[in-house]
């Protein structure tokens, strides 16, 4: 072992000698006259226990030897059914239990004062409950894994009251806030602000009728006095970006009278002020169990060895507790820290190693056969990324979008004007749609530095191993960002003739699942071949701190459906097909009905534009493997795979309760990203080859799933209809992939909707 893991080691076992020898101190002063079992009447009750048989209920009054207290019922060494436990920092739940989970309904006590009470699920707080905070607020409501999520009430101790939707903790929908005051908010918030539209009513009769953005008037809205006058125009704090007329009542649409609206801003919003939410200490879901049992029956050498998704030993593996009269556990298997110190963690994440990912593609680098088009590419993107534009606005006009409108560069290798020397061959720079782009890329909240770093930056980039079935070949820059695809010009037509209705589709849909592109860009190569090669520029819907397990491409057809690779060559940057499949995904109720609405809302986009042929990619990153790669499934307490190699990391399995209520994390959980969710397993029938969707066996695995709409610029047109014909001769034409694209759309729903559903 390591020096630092030695120290690390020894601070745990001093952290434990005091926390025991303070258990007995703790109990009596706490519970009175409650006494702590010696080790021969632990063995004696556990041996009782045993006898009775498993899964026999009984109720237990314990002492735990961390100084927590359980009193209730009982079954297989953890709390099941109703009881009451009583943490030493002075939290408290009472009660339904599910095998040590609290599952059902209960309520949970903070020492600072705060209570939820109602529904729990798997340790959390979830389904509708009452939250009193410390300071007096009170929510009433929905909610999700520790989160107000779905709708909700909560009332403001200092008189002010939301009624409406939240999402992730926030409120985010369409909501009603009253101040105490009496001036009220009706309308649409986003992260926990006013945004969207939305009407503002103040008690002395005013109104505010429009846009909002960040808490404030922004856009087309209209302001209106009791006595009928108004303000109608474009409203900013900014005063050089508003304009309107004011109109007084009564009078002519050609009278105006000067007033200033920053008036709005400056007076009247003053004191509409949204009461920030208070922060929760601690989570239900983040208190362990400090399950008693004797460790003087198990046998240190077979004690259960759970591995984090990388390989890396969880805590549950280091044997601190030979010596000792009882272990802890907590409810999923992992060893429990009890009050040891938190510094310790940090020693632990110090003594992780790096995690070692198969990157995808081969580096271009100088002699690759592509390596001039990848300078071509990086000069031509930082020209039009880094040329000076007014600030867009994303109202565009109709021009805007006219496939005419395309912009050349000429690059010649001495430099000129607009364009710096480089050591590549001459070559012009054609920029499609150039202010289309550059609004969708502030759309989608793309820094342009950041943009141009990732593309242009002294990173190569990454050539996929080989093309497409379209032929096109695939680029990654350095960081995952972003890929970059070669396009056939009927592919650059179709995405051209789409484009407006593609923007304001995205545009409406925050959540749109189908592809994002950031730009769409020709190189010409001079010389004697003139060779165009057309590319588009896209968001990588797997870039993320996960690996990546395992990746699904499903159309709902069957003909070819299948990967060609032997089972034992397949890896993490396989891509699986639909008779591949071999798991239900399931999702949470509030994110199913969500991904539900909008799959048919861009499945509906599509078949408007007349495109088929698309396919939802899905990534898996499973939560917990073994040593030797095997999946674990939620719940398992057994040991799989090998004993762990001398040495191992041991403080290095990452906390996911920590991850759900960390808001930082939240914030990049989206429909089809960082989605933490369950997929169950399922098994096709021998006699039915080409069985879609196998049956569900009843064994789930806890993963991050990141999901898309992908290959969105393949049209109906004269190709795909002739293949349509000829493998309709040969094949049941519903099996095939080419068909109408109002087909096509029913049956890649019909099978998403399958393979989706909501989780119970």
């Amino acid at each position: 072992m390591s020096r630092e893991h030695n120290s690390v080691v020894k601070a745990w076992e001093a952290t434990v000698r005091k926390t025991q020898a303070a258990a007995k101190r703790r109990a009596h002063s706490i519970f009175g006259s409650i006494s702590v079992a010696h080790a021969d009447d632990e063995e004696e009750e556990e041996s009782q226990e045993s006898g009775r048989g498993t899964g026999e209920i009984n109720h237990a009054e314990r002492v735990l030897c961390n100084g927590d207290y359980y009193t209730g019922h009982w079954a297989d060494n953890f709390p099941h059914g109703h009881g009451k436990y009583l943490w030493t920092d002075g939290c408290m739940y009472v009660g339904e239990w599910f095998r040590g989970k609290t599952m059902g309904k209960g309520k949970f006590s903070w020492p600072s004062g705060a209570t939820y009470e109602g529904e729990f699920k798997s340790g959390y707080m979830d389904g509708k409950g009452t939250y009193t905070g410390n300071n007096g607020d009170t929510y009433r409501g929905q909610w999700v894994m520790n989160l107000r999520h779905g709708r909700g009430i909560k009332s403001y101790v200092n008189g002010d009251l939301y009624d409406g939707e939240w999402r992730r903790g926030l409120q985010e929908g369409h909501g009603k806030y009253q101040w105490k005051n009496g001036n009220q908010y009706i309308g649409e918030w986003k992260n926990g602000v006013i945004c969207g539209k939305g009407t503002m009513i103040w008690t002395n009769g005013n109104r505010y009728d429009g846009y909002w953005e960040d808490g404030l008037p922004k856009g087309n809205g209209t302001f209106r006095w009791a006595d009928g006058s108004f303000y109608m125009g474009n409203w900013s704090k900014d005063p050089d970006e508003q304009n309107g007329t004011y109109y007084p009542s009564g009078a002519s649409p050609e009278a105006t009278l000067e007033w200033d609206p920053q008036q709005v801003f400056n007076v009247d919003l003053s004191d509409c002020k949204v009461c920030p939410g208070e922060k929760v200490s601690i989570m239900p879901s983040q208190k362990k169990l400090a399950v008693w049992r004797s460790s003087k029956a198990v046998d240190s050498s077979v004690r259960p060895r759970r591995m984090s998704v990388d390989g890396r030993v969880s805590p549950a593996a280091m044997n601190m507790w030979d010596g000792g009269d009882c272990s802890f556990d907590s409810t999923d298997g992992d060893s429990i820290m009890g009050n040891f110190d938190e510094s310790l963690l940090d020693a632990g994440q110090q003594n992780r190693p790096p995690r070692i990912t198969k990157r995808q593609g081969e580096t271009i680098s100088k002699g690759h056969k592509n390596y001039e088009l990848m300078l071509n590419l990086q000069l031509g993107i930082r020209h039009s990324v880094g040329r000076p534009a007014p600030v867009a606005s994303l109202d565009l006009k109709a021009s805007a979008f006219d496939p005419k409108e395309k912009v050349w560069t000429r690059f010649p290798p001495e430099g000129s004007k607009y364009t710096p020397p480089h050591q590549s061959s001459e070559f012009k720079w054609k920029d499609y749609c150039p202010l289309v782009f550059r609004t969708l890329r502030k759309l989608f909240k793309v820094d342009p530095a950041d943009y141009m770093i990732s593309i242009c930056g002294n990173d190569a980039l990454r050539e996929l191993s080989s093309p497409g079935k379209s032929g096109s070949f695939f680029y990654l820059t350095n960081d995952d960002r972003y890929m970059i695809k070669t396009m056939k010009k009927s592919e650059v037509k179709v995405l051209l003739r789409m484009l407006s209705a593609y923007y304001n589709h995205v545009r409406a849909f925050e959540n749109t699942l189908v592809t994002k592109f950031y730009g769409l860009h020709c190189v010409k190569l001079t010389g004697p071949t003139q060779r165009k090669v057309r590319f588009i520029i896209m968001g990588n819907l797997f870039c993320s701190e996960y690996t990546i397990h395992r990746r699904f491409d499903l159309k709902g057809s069957s003909l070819g459906r299948t990967t060609d690779k032997a089972e034992a060559e397949i890896d993490e940057t396989t891509i699986l097909k639909d008779l591949d499949l071999n798991f239900i995904f399931r999702l949470q109720k509030s994110w199913f009905q969500e991904f539900r609405r909008q799959i048919d809302r861009d499945c509906e986009f599509l078949e408007q534009e007349r495109i088929m042929d698309y396919s939802l990619l899905v990534g898996l990153h499973f939560l917990e493997k073994s040593m030797a790669g095997d999946l674990i499934p939620s719940g398992a307490r057994t040991p799989i795979g090998d004993s762990e190699p001398e040495g191992a990391p041991q403080l290095s399995r990452v906390d996911m309760d920590q991850l759900l209520v960390d808001p930082s994390w939240w914030a990049s959980v989206k429909l089809g990203q960082n989605m933490p969710a369950r997929v169950e397993k399922t098994v096709r029938k021998n006699d039915w080859e080409f069985q879609q969707t196998g049956e569900p066996t009843g064994e789930f695995f806890g993963v991050v799933m990141f999901f898309g709409v992908i290959d969105i610029l393949q049209d109906y047109d004269i190709s795909k209809k002739l293949e349509h014909a000829y493998k309709s001769i040969q094949y049941d034409p519903t099996s095939i992939s080419a068909v109408d694209p109002k087909q096509y759309s029913k049956r890649f729903r019909d099978f998403i909707f399958k393979i989706f559903a909501e989780d119970p």
